[in-house]
């Protein structure tokens, strides 16, 4: 996956933003290249857990149809643990096909890290800056 470094920076700022709450959003673009962001409320308001309603999936969704866009992951922030799947992301992995992005502010210096999860296990994916 390839993220432009004002993206990946604007992700970054969101889950310090959020802090302590985990913040949430959806990276959409083309062939694995992140073009835009939305930065979404974490309907659940909590330091451990985020979800996104479906209201605010279905406007992200028509306006990728809108602009030929695809999702092509899905972030959020772990605000004191590991940039690493927790049990309840593994539950909560609705799209095997996309990337899930973890950005750990459990150091001074935030960690981002991305994975694909799957039924059958998860894989590591390598993120580029662009």
């Amino acid at each position: 996956m390839k993220i432009p470094k004002s993206i990946y920076e604007a992700m970054i700022e969101h889950a310090q933003r959020e802090a302590p709450l985990e913040c949430c959003g959806i990276l959409a673009g083309k062939n694995g290249v992140v073009e835009k962001t939305f930065e979404m409320r974490n309907q659940e308001q909590s330091p451990i857990r985020y979800s996104i309603s479906p209201q605010d999936q279905i406007k992200v969704f028509e306006n990728l149809e809108k602009e030929s866009l695809e999702m092509i992951g899905i972030y959020h922030s772990h605000t004191h643990t590991e940039a690493y799947p927790s049990e309840t992301d593994i539950k909560m992995a609705f799209y095997p096909e996309i990337s899930s992005i973890i950005i750990s502010l459990k150091e001074k210096v935030p960690i981002v890290k991305a994975f694909r999860i799957r039924k059958d296990g998860i894989d590591s994916e390598e993120i580029e800056v662009i």
